[in-house]
């Protein structure tokens, strides 16, 4: 038996969500017939428009990870000076960290 799962703030029932999400699709797909069929692939229509402008290559265009926290690294600078000699890339060493962060919250914990 499915029934109504009532809270304070309305109700859930598994038989209309499923409604809703078939009457959703349904919309979708009706709107996605009502789109253009002549559409090729490979051809001009595939490439993006930048305003008659050929695409310039992606080394030109890509924005690096450096160039877009340029601002926080410079501004945490003495926090990242400190912090970049610990990371060694072993994972045993992060697990050490892990444990010893854990075990500092437990003892915390457990004497407040």
């Amino acid at each position: 038996m499915i029934g109504d799962l009532i809270t304070g703030y309305g109700f859930w029932n598994p038989l209309v969500w499923v409604a809703v999400m078939a009457t959703g699709l349904l919309f979708a797909w009706l709107i996605w017939r009502c789109g253009e069929s002549d559409y090729d692939k490979g051809t001009e229509q595939t490439k993006p428009y930048l305003s008659g402008n050929d695409e310039p290559e992606k080394g030109a265009v890509h924005i690096r990870g450096g160039n877009m926290y340029w601002g926080f690294t410079q501004a945490l600078k003495g926090y990242y000076d400190k912090l970049v000699p610990l990371h060694s890339g072993v994972v045993n060493d992060y697990l050490a960290w892990f444990l010893i962060g854990v075990i500092v919250i437990f003892v915390v914990v457990i004497v407040l």
